[in-house]
């Protein structure tokens, strides 16, 4: 209708409402085809090894999906950070999906090096595997979070709970990969440096590449 104002938020476009129950439906299926890949996460935590089914056999359409809802609930809670006006555009959440998995795809290019250089198999594969478990749970903290900012937040509101949730997750991930790599005051140092440039590195290149985004487009 001429002369009415409308105004544009991410409740109102009909494509977020899909798409996060498809990521909502991601993780259900990814529970269901391979059990504890989300309920166990949380008692991995306490554990020194891998998940308790580490020694089930690899589902690979189940990682697959797990994937999709860390990538899809990480990237809208980035749209909501940096968007400011207009339509909500499902083409920007996808290109924000590519960068959130380029720069992901590059960090463990990153850490695979890490690993063959400084031969650290032994203590590098069971911190992998509680860094996949931490973002998992740090996905599924998120991902109510984003369904709440979609309709009552704004994006000073949603740059609060973005930084809430990556305290969160550094927390973790400092407790964890400190008892697998930190055996000696030297290590120290190396734990410090690796943190640096593999984790707050990407971290600072995702939100770089998403505001651009966000802009360009």
């Amino acid at each position: 209708m001429e002369g009415v104002m409308h105004i544009f938020t991410p409740a109102s476009a009909a494509w977020c409402g899909w798409t996060m129950l498809f990521l909502m439906l991601c993780a259900l299926l990814s529970e269901m085809m391979q059990p504890g890949v989300i309920s166990q996460t949380g008692a991995s935590l306490r554990m020194r090894t891998e998940r308790v089914y580490k020694d089930a056999p690899t589902n690979y359409l189940s990682q697959f999906l797990i994937t999709l809802f860390r990538i899809g609930t990480l990237a809208m809670a980035l749209y909501l950070c940096f968007y400011q006006e207009g339509p909500f555009s499902f083409d920007i959440f996808v290109a924000i999906c590519g960068v959130v998995f380029l720069v992901t795809l590059l960090k463990m290019l990153g850490d695979v090096l890490v690993d063959y250089t400084f031969m650290l198999s032994r203590r590098f594969t069971p911190a992998y595997e509680h860094y996949a478990n931490i973002i998992t749970i740090t996905s599924c903290i998120l991902y109510p979070c984003v369904l709440v900012l979609m309709r009552y937040g704004n994006a000073i509101a949603s740059r609060w709970v973005l930084g809430a949730v990556a305290v969160v997750f550094f927390a973790l991930w400092i407790y964890r990969a400190s008892r697998h790599f930190i055996e000696s005051p030297r290590a120290v140092f190396y734990f410090i440096l690796y943190l640096c440039t593999l984790e707050l590195l990407p971290l600072g290149l995702i939100l770089y590449l998403s505001s651009q985004t966000i802009n360009y487009l």
